[in-house]
């Protein structure tokens, strides 16, 4: 049950939370709703009670009287409520496109020192990707313009994966090339053993593994492990594969299934927004940084 005391939830209101995405709400309206929600819901709580005023009076020459009075400069009538937008510090960890769902982490006050720490570190996120043959729209994705439409019936799902099983290992070699080792060398084996190599600039998209799950044409899933990832790169992506397999093809839909080790299990959906459900959210939220051993941060190892 919620403490009704304001100060004291304010006091527990720090760390990291996870939230659900819907598509077509830019992340920035995400945080001002989230904003809004917790200050509203702090305003509701029983407040700390204006400060007294102290009033010394008389004259000086002789004995002076003091005494204590109500202090209306510091009425909420007067300032306004206690707990205001601007006094909420809120960011991201992982920014998602305008049509893309899925695991969005916030930091709330000392939690967005987590949120960046996680963003510099660059975790891996992992995306599913729905995509439909035989149309090419001008910004590859379903809300853009058909300009051109071809046949898809030659399509299957073999030769969905031969091309997938090649891409992945197209970028597999690429991470080793830009470490400037060999990919059948022994420094190689070691560096794969010790994790996801990540780039060293992190505007350069890798793929760590991508594979169709769903095949039911002209529509199709696939499901992609990633970094350095953006939007406009995911729905080229679903383009190319349509060119590489003799047709067009165009993205439907993206979600973020996972970015870290936070999944669709643990992100809270708008409408459970309120104060309980997002400290509960919070406490789950610091169990898995606990067990990932990335409750505090610590300078990060890369190997590019």
């Amino acid at each position: 049950m919620l403490v009704q005391e304001a100060p004291i939830v304010w006091n527990s209101l720090k760390g990291l939370i996870c939230v659900y995405k819907p598509a077509e709400v830019s992340v920035h309206k995400m945080r001002k709703i989230l904003i809004s929600k917790i200050c509203q819901e702090m305003n509701s709580l029983e407040g700390r009670p204006p400060s007294d005023y102290v009033a010394i009076e008389g004259d000086p020459s002789q004995k002076l009287t003091v005494s204590v009075r109500p202090n209306f400069a510091d009425h909420p009538l007067v300032v306004g409520p206690r707990y205001q937008n601007q006094d909420l510090h809120v960011s991201w960890s992982n920014f998602l496109g305008f049509y893309t769902n899925g695991v969005l982490l916030f930091g709330i006050r000392d939690g967005t020192r987590q949120a960046k720490f996680i963003r510099e570190n660059r975790p891996t996120r992992a995306y599913r990707i729905k995509g439909k043959l035989g149309e090419v729209t001008d910004n590859c994705f379903k809300t853009g313009k058909v300009v051109m439409k071809s046949t898809w019936r030659h399509v299957k799902q073999e030769h969905m994966d031969r091309f997938l099983s090649a891409m992945q290992a197209s970028h597999q070699k690429k991470m080793f090339e830009m470490c400037g080792v060999d990919i059948q060398s022994q420094t190689a084996y070691e560096l794969a053993i010790q994790g996801p190599i990540r780039p060293a600039n992190s505007k350069i998209p890798i793929i760590y593994g991508i594979k169709c799950i769903e095949f039911q044409p002209p529509e199709f899933t696939v499901e992609i492990q990633c970094i350095n990832e953006y939007e406009d790169y995911l729905t080229h992506i679903i383009h190319e594969i349509g060119q590489k397999l003799h047709s067009t093809a165009h993205c439907t839909g993206i979600q973020c299934i996972r970015h870290s080790r936070f999944t669709l299990e643990h992100a809270l959906l708008m409408k459970h927004w309120t104060l309980t459900n997002l400290l509960k959210n919070m406490d789950v939220c610091s169990k898995i940084l606990v067990e990932s051993g990335e409750n505090l941060p610590r300078k990060s190892s890369r190997l590019v």
